[in-house]
């Protein structure tokens, strides 16, 4: 992605509906924090009140030229968007790589699972040596680091899985801040609802 390209997606940010024309906002039901059961395993509750209002899931004004459907995440704002019509997004709040960790480009949702395993590469297993007990893998559930969900995501560049990943995490308390190996978090509850909203082949934008 060009910088040229990437400042309009940033600059598009801030848009607002002409006065005058502007479509009325989206309205969603409420998002409920509290416990849930999911399958096997229970969502276990987020107290919400204590998460910045920022970051909260909301409708916001949101200028961008990507089809409606699509998801656009913006990295420096650890705001993940949902493109809807007449310039509004379903906006959630983040957590993204640390420094140097953060990837950048265009891809696609090629595979979504509820509770997933997760294995630790190799070298995040060298940075932190407790996590070789999940070398073959740790199986999916409350503790699990991907969480309720995780959206799959193959780069339009290569055609390639580069391990990039939307997805759930138990660590509420790290959305806002940049705290993953690479991929892109989501409290457990913000996954669920964007899991159900995306299907397979979602476009996704990282600015």
């Amino acid at each position: 992605m060009t910088d040229l390209s990437r400042r309009a997606v940033l600059a598009g940010l801030s848009a607002l509906p002409l006065a005058g024309c502007a479509m009325p906002a989206p309205e969603f039901d409420t998002l409920d924090y509290g416990a849930r059961r999911d399958g096997r395993f229970t969502v276990p509750a987020v107290p919400i009140d204590q998460v910045p209002e920022g970051l909260r899931r909301q409708v916001v004004p949101f200028g961008t030229d990507r089809p409606v459907g699509s998801i656009v995440i913006v990295p420096d704002q650890r705001s993940l968007h949902l493109v809807l019509e007449h310039g509004y997004a379903l906006r959630y709040g983040i957590a993204v790589g640390r420094d140097g960790l953060v990837w950048r480009g265009e891809a696609e949702v090629y595979r979504k699972t509820h509770w997933p395993s997760w294995t630790p590469t190799p070298t995040m297993i060298a940075r932190d040596p407790s996590l070789e007990q999940w070398a073959d893998g740790q199986p999916g559930g409350p503790s699990n680091p991907l969480g309720a969900r995780a959206m799959y995501l193959r780069t339009l560049a290569s055609g390639a899985d580069q391990g990039i990943r939307i997805h759930g995490t138990p660590s509420w308390r790290s959305i806002g801040r940049a705290a993953s190996s690479g991929c892109f978090r989501m409290i457990n509850h913000d996954v669920i609802d964007l899991y159900e909203r995306v299907p397979i082949g979602t476009l996704v934008l990282v600015t």
